[in-house]
């Protein structure tokens, strides 16, 4: 995968020359983690009624669903101080800090949830289409392919293809959906549309979706196999909108840092503030290459993005799957921990919730759980935070950045 190579004339050169020279680097020679459990909120926000998600929270009522979650090393970090997770319970003897941080962007999407982690508020959310998308931007996409599309209404990607799919192998016919978040997503099979072409698609879809029709992502969604027994592939590709400003990415890749992006990360950011990035085919092989960053990166941001939590288990309303995934992600982190150097930080969050105990299958509108765990850190009560963004204003202070302009660093009170 392409990155923008920091350092270089681009896109950084573009922002005010003041706003880069207050970024500066005091030598410090430190690690952070930042490892995304996609979706998993941690209760409704208060203004989550304007999105229809009132009592949704993900943690707890899957925890509810189940009769309790079995998460022993999570437990010890402090997960069960942050809400009443059944299975869970609080520990006073924790040995990470622990929060919740308030979303202050609009919107639930994956990028608005990610660009806030880094540093960058989202004000306005971006267009969704719950009954498809306009004729004319449906002509206009057609046009530049040269060929017509089936769908263009909101679907389940499993379900689509499942009543397109055999249609779409006769027509050659790629099809068009999208689902509540700002997405324009094209599936194709992949012995009628190579993947290559389909990226090509997406490119031209892309171009064509800005002004009031700015989606977030426009997404390559492949897929294999017979009628009746379809399967996408993780062959996905997002494509992104660029984030608007710098993020707190840019900063540290500007001044020399390594930014290493495991999973969809570099896809969420557009390719931007990435020195290097792993594509992975699921929570597991992103763990795998999660620890393999950790043994290997020199100083910078090691940032991950767990997907299986939202696409295939809040999405399709499991929560029986999003407690295995926990579980999961539950059995390795004593490897990761151990993986970690003197000095490294471990931030665990989530971007959004998706709650699968709800009749939406959309996400969901919710708080952020945050732990953060170092072989020197403490034990700290962060309390109620009041954006994501805290956590670049926290990386800002680690590597001797500026005062991030955005948000409120904890690193004084996780490392003393």
């Amino acid at each position: 995968m392409g990155v923008w190579e920091c350092g270089s004339v681009g896109v950084w050169e573009q922002f005010p020359l003041p706003w880069r020279e207050r970024v500066r680097v005091r030598g410090m020679t430190v690690r952070v983690i930042i490892i995304v459990l996609d979706g998993a909120g941690v209760g409704a926000m208060p203004d989550a009624a304007e999105y229809g998600d009132e009592g949704s929270n993900t943690l707890v009522n899957t925890a509810r669903a189940l009769g309790g979650l079995d998460l022993p090393n999570l437990q010890v970090m402090g997960l069960g101080n942050l809400a009443p997770i059944l299975g869970v319970p609080e520990n006073p003897d924790c040995t990470a800090s622990y929060g919740v941080m308030l979303e202050a962007s609009k919107g639930k999407d994956t990028i608005i949830g990610h660009w806030e982690i880094a540093g960058l508020i989202t004000e306005r959310p971006f267009p969704v289409y719950p009954r498809g998308f306009p004729k004319h931007v449906i002509q206009a996409f057609e046009g530049a392919i040269g060929r017509e599309t089936l769908g263009n209404y909101p679907a389940s990607g499993t379900e689509i293809i499942k009543l397109l799919g055999e249609e779409h192998m006769r027509t050659c016919r790629p099809i068009v959906y999208t689902s509540a978040d700002s997405v324009f997503q094209i599936a194709a099979h992949e012995d009628v549309v190579p993947v290559e072409e389909l990226y090509s698609i997406c490119l031209k879809a892309r171009r064509i979706l800005t002004g009031e029709h700015n989606v977030a992502r426009v997404i390559a969604r492949p897929f294999v196999g017979r009628p009746g027994r379809f399967i996408r592939t993780d062959r996905r590709k997002d494509f992104a909108v660029p984030p608007p400003s710098p993020t707190v990415l840019d900063a540290l890749c500007d001044v020399g840092y390594e930014v290493v992006g495991v999973g969809k990360i570099a896809d969420i950011f557009a390719q931007r503030g990435i020195t290097s990035s792993v594509h992975t085919s699921g929570n597991l092989d992103t763990i795998s290459q999660t620890q393999e960053a950790i043994r290997t990166s020199p100083p910078g941001l090691i940032f991950s993005n767990l997907v299986d939590f939202d696409t295939l288990y809040g999405h399709r309303n499991d929560p029986k799957g999003f407690a295995h995934g926990l579980r999961e992600f539950d059995d390795h982190l004593p490897e990761i921990q151990q993986a970690m150097r003197t000095g490294d930080l471990l931030i665990l969050t989530a971007d959004h919730g998706v709650d699968p105990t709800t009749p939406s299958t959309d996400h969901s509108r919710e708080k952020a759980p945050l732990l953060v765990w170092g072989k020197t850190a403490r034990c700290v009560d962060l309390g109620i935070r009041a954006t994501f963004a805290d956590v670049a204003a926290t990386i800002a202070e680690l590597f001797g950045l500026a005062s991030w302009p955005i948000g409120t660093g904890f690193a004084a009170q996780v490392l003393g």
